[in-house]
């Protein structure tokens, strides 16, 4: 099927706060479009990924193409990206807005603007996108439409007197927002003379096709059998297969300007595949590449062993998988005292973190133990070298210890002026240093140096929680600085767990080990015999904690006679436990790991 003129293709993505209804949205726009039958039809159709449909996240941009004939007689193309609406992966949302020209914002008409609200048209307004405002949730008894639109305006600065009010659930004004994206949102621009110039938007592997590549075409048209070069990697290859989803997979014979869909070409590294890569014709390149996105950088590094050593390989082919799907996970080798051979892997957050660690247990079917979520340190060492220390349990001696430097951030925080307050409170208890502090209309923009440590662990929680989920945050790396860090561990009946320890500042050490051994008594189970668990700085024991032993009630049987005899088996059982207490191994939990380490400060 050829492609109607420019004029008559819309490309839009979904922008709002997690949980306000985007990928709602997205069904009934395939669903009255027609793009699946109503046998078809389930929650969530874009949401493919089992974890997705469980949690009811969005966490890889999907996208789809529809028909819609217009109220003006015309048929139009409409390319829809649906995008996720959590921090974690604001990345895969840059992305997607880079491919379209206009996006809905969808905010909910009871709930109203919130952080990923704003931080997500932040970004539309970036990409330089028309934005039609939509007010979903509208037949709940709680919507307050008239204040809602009056809040989009003084919140973000969007004129929304023509927000189109829907309900996503029920179906109601959807033909609405179909007209209002035909209407309101700007046909893409393109020249089909022009040397090929397309966007990688995206790219994941199939068992049967190789890589495929989702593409957005700029410039020129990409035809079947054409050779293209992937500009950033400078990889070739001769196109086999192109096409649109629909949502399924439907083979067309070319993509011309504006259009975005999909070509597989037996590539067989995702590697060659950058996102935010240029793809252009071999024989008559294009002199501009596309400005490309950001790469992304993993914030939280964390260790990831297989339970059974046995599982090494499996793990790695299975680590290995995932990168070819989620460009912003990295990994690297390496092995623990207790746990064996690993994985050093970085993540964007601790929510990307447990989405990875359940997708490599669920879809390849691996028992993972993960270590606590730490930074990049640099060691000076007091012979005049330095080394980076990327695990705790690693760390040198502390007498050949010069000083140890971490990475600082700089921090934008941009909050509601109410919550002001608890915010730098929140930032002067991590040690920040505040920058700067301004205005950007009713809303203060403060800038602080953060250190990274005291922010990978739970800062963004923290955040949400003392702004009610109005702040919105982001940062970037700067330097790195002498901090005065000590090395806690963690002992379990007098056994240091070397997947617990962790580097915290001096002033904080005893307030996390407390906290963290308290964590643990309540999530390491009972056993036979009393267990301690200790923190401890060097020889130093800063918190302790008692896990009380289950006990058989052994006088059970004896009914009166003489109060020696209970004794006798009271002290036989205390003997038994005394020798468990020394031979006894303490079967710590996987949850147990996951959660401690989730710890709130």
């Amino acid at each position: 099927m050829t492609t109607g003129p420019l004029a008559n293709i819309r490309n839009f993505s979904i922008v709002a706060h997690i949980d306000h209804g985007k990928s709602t949205l997205a069904d009934r726009l395939i669903q009255t479009t027609g793009g699946l039958a109503e046998r078809e039809m389930v929650e969530q159709v874009l949401d493919n990924m089992e974890i997705e449909r469980e949690r009811g996240i969005t966490i890889k941009a999907q996208t789809v193409r529809l028909e819609y004939l217009a109220q003006d007689g015309k048929t139009y193309i409409l390319n829809l990206m649906d995008t996720p609406g959590h921090v974690d992966f604001a990345y895969e949302v840059s992305r997607s807005l880079a491919a379209c020209e206009g996006s809905l914002l969808v905010v909910d008409a009871s709930q109203g603007v919130e952080a990923q609200t704003l931080a997500n048209v932040y970004h539309a307004l970036d990409a330089g996108h028309e934005i039609v405002p939509v007010l979903n949730k509208i037949d709940l008894p709680a919507a307050e439409p008239d204040r809602i639109k009056q809040q989009i305006e003084d919140v973000i600065g969007l004129d929304a007197s023509e927000a189109v009010p829907i309900s996503a659930k029920t179906g109601l004004g959807i033909d609405l927002v179909l007209e209002a994206i035909v209407k309101r949102l700007p046909p893409p621009k393109g020249d089909r003379d022009a040397p090929l110039k397309a966007l990688l938007v995206d790219s994941w592997y199939d068992a049967y096709l190789g890589v495929v590549v989702l593409v957005r075409v700029f410039d020129g048209v990409l035809k079947k059998h054409s050779k293209i070069r992937m500009i950033g990697t400078d990889a070739r290859y001769e196109v086999e297969k192109i096409g649109v989803f629909r949502p399924k997979m439907t083979d067309v014979e070319a993509l011309g300007p504006g259009e975005v869909g999909f070509i597989t070409a037996q590539i067989k590294q995702v590697a060659d595949t950058r996102v935010g890569d240029t793809i252009t014709d071999e024989r008559k390149p294009t002199a501009t590449p596309l400005p490309g996105f950001k790469p992304a950088q993993p914030v939280v590094f964390c260790g990831l062993f297989p339970v059974d050593a046995a599982d090494f390989e499996a793990l790695r082919a299975a680590i290995g998988k995932l990168r070819l799907n989620d460009a912003s996970f990295s990994f690297e080798m390496e092995t623990s005292a207790a746990l064996g051979f690993g994985f050093r892997c970085g993540f964007l957050g601790l929510l990307h973190l447990e989405i990875i660690q359940e997708r490599l247990a669920r879809e390849f079917d691996l028992d993972l133990i993960a270590t606590a979520p730490s930074v990049v340190y640099e060691i000076a060492l007091t012979d005049g070298t330095t080394i980076e220390l990327h695990n705790p349990a690693d760390m040198p001696d502390v007498m050949k210890i010069e000083e140890i430097r971490e990475p600082w951030i700089r921090a934008t925080i941009l909050t509601p002026d109410e919550y002001l307050g608890s915010i730098l409170k929140l930032c002067q208890d991590r040690r920040g240093v505040q920058v700067d502090l301004n205005y950007v209309g009713k809303r203060a923009m403060v800038t602080y140096d953060l250190p990274l440590n005291e922010v990978v662990f739970d800062f963004y929680d923290r955040l949400k929680s003392v702004s009610k989920g109005y702040a919105s945050f982001d940062y970037a790396l700067t330097d790195r600085r002498p901090g005065d860090l000590v090395k806690m561990s963690i002992l379990v009946n007098a056994e240091p767990v070397d997947a617990l320890s962790m580097l915290v500042h001096r002033e904080r050490a005893e307030m996390r080990g407390r906290a963290m051994v308290e964590k643990l008594r309540e999530l390491i189970p009972q056993h036979m015999f009393q267990i301690p668990v200790q923190a401890a700085i060097g020889g130093k024991i800063i918190a302790r904690e008692t896990i009380r032993a289950l006990r058989k009630d052994v006088t059970a049987k004896c009914y009166g006679g003489d109060v020696t005899r209970k004794r006798k088996l009271l002290e036989k059982q205390k003997a038994g436990k005394k020798r468990m207490r020394q031979f006894g191994k303490v079967e710590i939990p996987q949850e147990a790991f996951i959660a401690a380490l989730k710890m709130d400060g």
